[in-house]
């Protein structure tokens, strides 16, 4: 149990204790502990109705979305998601802004000693104590109970079935596009990877899906009719009708479940944002009616106006132009590049690239490669603070062997000084066409936002 004498007083002290923990990349595949803690808490995750979010990509954007649409309609809203991006309460935020760092901190003390129980527990079983991601997610669960919330918006972190999050059952479940990501734990093929997914897919709730690979879809819709509950995927149920490109964004008219929603302003960059605004466009409305009533649609486009999605092709600088963007994984570049090579004009682009060990970094680079060949291109590889980040001369390496030009292929350690490389060899071009495209982890991300000034979330 914890010593209340010395309590943790400030964030930074909290998120210390946290550190001294398994990390948030070796979760445990269990469940058992988390509903241990829900119990001896008084069961929070079972205080307020729950929007549950898996997939490869696009969940923290769907998250925000949706969260958006809630709050719009007068709902006071937790939402979960994670990695962060600057600092550790941005992964638990209440009516869209992160938990105020007073509240954090007391619910964290005030829990502290329960998981202590917890984590005596599991010891004296020959089990690893709860680990940072665990005790991240039952604060999240315990701050929304506390607020209280009218309903949480949660993000699964890894997969699905033994996933911290999956002690709350979804009144809505939601699938994002699914791809090839964390094969080591997930499986090798995209409908191994819906298996553990579907883990959220609860009895009396309601499949909200993204288009889905065929194995996946199947996968998915087994799994509803199992539990027996509703279930609709976009392409054919719903999706989007249009889109036009527009100053900060696009355009976009939705087909949803109950009605057709035109010219909703969704100001993100790609044709991926407006999949996602379609698949939190379904969402909502199977949240407020079953997806049988039609949405207000002057809330609705007042709600998606205002979205935004921090280290989501974020432009954080101009001249050059600057662009932060989290994709990790080959599904997430491709479709980068694609929303990029859309709103953007380039002559010039420099790529600066920080990997992460577990992650697939000879095909993020090839997607790159591919996805740029009609664009002048260079590289600067990079490394985050991360313990787990690949070192830049491996990348730079791994690219060589892969057929980079070596011209084009350029290394910086420093994150601070691989910007500034990036930003004189943009310059050079002159006339606004040289662009910045920061990528390849949230870390890197993170990293560059605090350096470029971006705070704010």
């Amino acid at each position: 149990m914890t010593d209340q004498t010395s309590a943790p007083t400030t964030v930074e002290e909290v998120y210390a204790e946290l550190l001294g923990r398994a990390p948030e990349n070796k979760m445990e595949p269990r469940l058992a502990p988390l509903f241990r803690a829900m119990d001896v808490l008084g069961e929070p995750n079972k205080a307020f109705p729950i929007v549950h979010i898996t997939g490869t990509n696009g969940k923290t954007s769907t998250a925000r979305m949706i969260e958006a649409g809630l709050r719009a309609y007068g709902l006071r809203t937790g939402r979960y998601t994670s990695p962060h991006l600057s600092r550790v309460t941005e992964r638990i935020s209440i009516d869209g802004e992160p938990v105020a760092d007073t509240t954090f901190v007391r619910i964290w003390n005030e829990i502290a000693p329960y998981l202590g129980i917890v984590d005596a527990e599991l010891v004296a079983a020959g089990q690893p104590r709860l680990t940072y991601f665990e005790c991240v997610t039952i604060l999240g669960f315990a701050i929304f109970a506390d607020e209280p919330v009218d309903v949480a918006v949660i993000e699964v972190g890894l997969g699905g079935v033994t996933d911290a999050t999956n002690v709350g059952d979804g009144v809505v479940s939601v699938v994002t596009p699914i791809s090839l990501d964390h094969t080591d734990l997930l499986g090798e093929t995209t409908a191994d990877i819906a298996r553990e997914k579907a883990g959220i897919i609860k009895p009396g709730g309601f499949l909200v899906s993204a288009a889905q690979p065929m194995d996946a879809a199947q996968v998915l819709l087994e799994k509803a009719r199992e539990v027996g509950v509703e279930f609709r995927f976009e392409g054919v149920e719903f999706g989007v009708e249009s889109r036009t490109l527009a100053v900060g964004g696009q355009l976009v008219t939705v087909q949803g479940l109950a009605g057709r929603y035109e010219d909703l302003t969704v100001p993100l960059h790609g044709a991926h944002q407006a999949e996602n605004a379609a698949v939190a466009v379904a969402a909502l409305e199977a949240f407020f009616g079953g997806g049988e009533r039609e949405l207000d649609a002057e809330i609705l486009r007042e709600a998606f106006a205002g979205v935004t999605s921090p280290g989501r092709l974020e432009v954080v600088r101009t001249s050059p132009t600057i662009i932060v963007d989290a994709a990790h994984n080959p599904g997430g570049i491709r479709v980068t590049a694609e929303a990029l090579t859309e709103a953007f004009d380039f002559t010039r682009l420099v790529v600066v690239l920080g990997v992460l060990r577990e992650k697939d970094a000879e095909e993020i680079l090839r997607t790159l490669d591919e996805a740029f060949a009609d664009v002048q291109v260079e590289f600067c590889f990079t490394q985050s603070a991360s313990p787990r980040a690949i070192p830049a001369d491996e990348l730079a390496e791994l690219a060589l062997d892969l057929g980079f030009a070596e011209e084009a292929v350029h290394t910086e350690e420093k994150l601070d000084d691989a910007i500034a490389y990036a930003v004189e060899r943009a310059d050079d071009v002159g006339d606004f066409g040289g662009g910045v495209l920061i990528t390849g982890s949230i870390t890197v991300v993170g990293e560059a936002r605090i350096l470029l000034g971006t705070g704010a979330l």
